[in-house]
């Protein structure tokens, strides 16, 4: 930015030097053209003077009337030369001044363009300095948001009873992404039948397998870590951060966590609410995951917990698939059946449907004129001779 500045004002500067500089040379042009004419002017009168003064010399032997008249006449000649030179001058002027018009009316509109540009860039530093000063606010808010943040973070984790419940909160969020039900597939703090060790959460699998899962985990040297100053403080805090989980490897194996009594599998999952901390133990030691394996503890991020519960939850849907299997092919043999049954008598109602409908014809054709002929045979006893029948039409059985 303070190149494109430097850059700017350089072209300003030196747009402007340009400008005075014509205007100086102008002036200088046109100072020059005056003393120029004005020497000229004297230069001829002299030269006049001159000439005069060598006729009055050659000529002192003539009458003075004589020399006056000639004197006179050569004047005149004098003066009409002198005023064709000076017409000639003041075309020759003339013509310069339309030349140096001419170039002072292109130097004019270079130094338009340049104040043009000038100004464009003058723009286009604005607008880049406008939006470096927004983005460097939001970068600034930004900041202090997260500075915010951070520290209430902190703050929050230097209690031990915050932190578990931090890491409660965080694997509940796992649970919830990976479609667990609380009460279905998993139980909190729930004891077992032959232990008082609660584990903050029970996972069920099939053939009524559990497997438990501990979310408190040791905080407080690694926040010393990040807030330490100095090489060797860091160095201190690492180590007994790195000892502190080596510790909590060492406390959940004591506990019966993994119990066979109470159908729990041979593992324990210690659950690490933070994907950095994970990352910081493997970097900076690996043999803990090594160790942890070693004791039966697994050491799970938020990751890779979400990897682990996707293997339990497939698990669980496909013994309930197998186990399921048989009664639903038992249904699928009933429902079979059932419809089979329906169809038969489906179709013997269509029969009987059909033997109704030829009833029905039968009825409103030939037993409705059957019935309609007596009532013929009335209406014709009817009419004025009383005794006239009209033809009554055959039977019809």
């Amino acid at each position: 930015m303070n190149d494109i500045f430097f850059f700017t004002a350089g072209l300003f500067v030196g747009g402007l030097a340009v400008f005075l500089i014509m205007l100086r040379q102008q002036k200088t042009i046109k100072r020059m053209t005056e003393e120029l004419l004005q020497k000229s002017m004297e230069d001829r009168i002299n030269e006049y003077e001159r000439l005069l003064a060598q006729l009055r010399d050659s000529f002192g032997s003539l009458s003075m009337e004589a020399l006056s008249k000639n004197t006179d006449e050569f004047l005149k000649l004098a003066k009409e030369a002198f005023s064709n030179q000076s017409q000639m001058n003041a075309k020759t002027l003339d013509s310069k001044k339309e030349l140096i018009d001419l170039s002072l009316k292109n130097m004019k509109n270079e130094l338009n363009k340049v104040q043009e540009i000038i100004q464009q860039v003058e723009k286009e530093r604005k607008q880049s300095f406008g939006s470096l000063s927004e983005q460097l606010k939001s970068s600034a808010e930004q900041t202090r948001q997260l500075r915010e943040v951070t520290n209430q973070l902190t703050m929050a984790l230097s209690s031990s009873q915050i932190r578990g419940q931090w890491g409660e909160r965080m694997a509940e969020d796992v649970l919830r992404l990976a479609g667990f039900m609380e009460g279905i597939n998993y139980l909190k703090q729930t004891s077992g039948a032959n232990t008082s060790d609660r584990p903050d959460f029970t996972f069920l699998l099939p053939h009524n397998l559990k497997v438990n899962m501990d979310v408190k985990f040791p905080f407080s040297n690694y926040l010393a870590y990040l807030n330490a100053e100095s090489e060797s403080d860091k160095a201190r805090y690492k180590t007994a951060f790195l000892r502190d989980v080596r510790q909590r490897i060492k406390e959940v194996h004591s506990r019966n966590y993994i119990n066979p009594a109470d159908n729990t599998v041979d593992y324990v999952i210690v659950f690490i609410p933070n994907e950095q901390v994970y990352a910081f133990i493997n970097e900076n030691d690996s043999g803990i995951l090594d160790e942890a394996l070693r004791n039966k503890v697994i050491l799970s991020s938020p990751i890779t917990l979400y990897a682990i519960l996707a293997v339990i939850r497939q698990a669980v849907d496909n013994f309930n698939l197998e186990h399921t299997a048989a009664q639903i092919l038992s249904l699928l043999g009933e429902f079979n059946k059932q419809w089979e049954k329906f169809k038969g008598t489906m179709d013997k109602m269509g029969q009987k449907l059909d033997d109704a409908q030829k009833e029905f014809q039968h009825l409103v054709t030939t037993r409705t004129r059957q019935l309609e002929r007596p009532l013929v045979k009335l209406e014709n006893l009817r009419t004025p001779d009383g005794n006239l029948l009209k033809s009554a039409p055959a039977d019809e059985t």
